[in-house]
C-alpha cells in the first residue's frame, strides 16, 4: 500500500510539471519598447563682461571719530542725550552752569555801552576844534589832542565789542554740542562733575558709522589707508624674470551699515 501511494504522488507531481512546462512554452514574450530620440539642452553662448570678485577677510573702522570736550570751565548741570543713541551735529549734549559767563557777558555789554557814550563827546569836540583851528581860534596842539582823544574813544569801542564777542562765545560754550553726526558712546562724567577747558579726558566719543573705512587683510597684513583714499598691500609673489615683489593697490571701500552686517561695496 505504501509503494502504491508513493507511486501515485510521484506520478501526480510529474504530470503537474509537464503541464506547467507546456503552458510556459506556448506563451510568446512581448518585444521591448523602442526608445525615442534623446533630449538635449541647447545654450547660446554670448560674450559679456563679468566682474571678478575676491572675498577677503578684513576689518572696519568708523569714517569719522570725534571726542567731545568742554571749551570752558564749570560744573555739569545736566546731560541731555541718551548713551548709545544717534545724535546730530550741533545737538546739545551737556549743559555747563552758565551763571558766571552770563554775568561776564552782561558786564561786557555795559562796558561797550560806556565806550560808545564816551565816543560821542570826543567826536563832537574834534569836529568843533577842526573848524576853530582853521581860523586860529584854538592852537594846533589843542586840535591834535582832540583828534587823539577821538581815536582813543573809537579804539575803546572796538575793544569793548571784542570783549562782548568773547563773552558771548564763552557763554555759548556752556552748551557742549556734538561736533559731528553719528552714534555717541558712554558718558565719562555725570551731573555735578567739574570739567575744565580742553581737558585731556573726553566727555564722550561720537563715531560716524553710516560710512566706514574697510581694511582688507591678505596673508595677515592689513593695508593702511593713505591720504589719497587708497591703500597698498604688498604680496610676496614674483613676476617672471623679475626679482621685485609685485604690489597690489586697493581703493577705499565705502561700507554702508546694515542692522546686522556690514556690506562693503568697492
Amino acid at each position: 500500500m505504501q509503494i502504491t501511494y508513493k507511486t501515485r504522488l510521484i506520478a501526480t507531481a510529474a504530470l503537474l510539471a509537464v503541464t506547467v512546462t507546456t503552458s510556459g512554452c506556448g506563451k510568446k514574450q512581448a518585444p521591448p519598447p523602442q526608445a525615442g530620440p534623446p533630449e538635449v539642452g541647447v545654450v547660446t553662448i554670448q560674450p559679456q563682461r563679468v566682474a571678478v570678485t575676491t572675498e577677503l577677510p578684513g576689518r572696519t573702522s568708523a569714517y569719522l571719530v570725534a571726542e567731545v570736550r568742554p571749551q570752558v570751565n564749570g560744573i555739569i548741570q545736566k546731560r541731555v542725550f541718551t548713551e548709545g543713541s544717534e545724535v546730530k551735529a550741533g545737538q546739545v549734549l551737556y549743559q555747563i552752569d552758565p551763571a558766571t559767563y552770563q554775568a561776564a557777558f552782561s558786564s561786557a555789554k555795559a562796558a561797550e555801552a560806556r565806550a560808545e557814550a564816551n565816543l560821542i563827546p570826543a567826536r563832537l569836540k574834534e569836529e568843533r576844534f577842526r573848524d576853530l583851528v582853521k581860523i586860529k581860534a584854538v592852537s594846533q596842539q589843542d586840535y591834535d589832542d582832540a583828534y587823539a582823544g577821538l581815536k582813543q574813544s573809537e579804539a575803546d569801542v572796538a575793544s569793548a565789542k571784542a570783549v562782548v564777542e568773547t563773552a558771548r562765545i564763552n557763554l555759548a560754550y556752556t552748551k557742549v554740542t556734538a561736533p559731528i553726526s553719528g552714534r555717541i558712546g558712554k558718558s565719562s562724567v555725570t551731573t555735578g562733575a567739574l570739567v575744565t577747558a580742553n581737558q585731556p579726558a573726553a566727555l564722550s566719543t561720537i563715531q560716524q558709522l553710516h560710512v566706514c573705512r574697510c581694511y582688507p587683510v591678505q596673508r595677515g597684513i592689513a593695508a593702511p589707508a593713505t591720504e589719497s583714499g587708497q591703500r597698498r598691500i604688498e604680496t610676496p609673489r614674483r613676476s617672471a624674470g623679475e626679482g621685485q615683489a609685485a604690489v597690489r593697490r586697493w581703493h577705499l571701500l565705502s561700507c554702508r551699515r546694515d542692522p546686522q552686517i556690514f556690506r562693503c561695496h568697492g
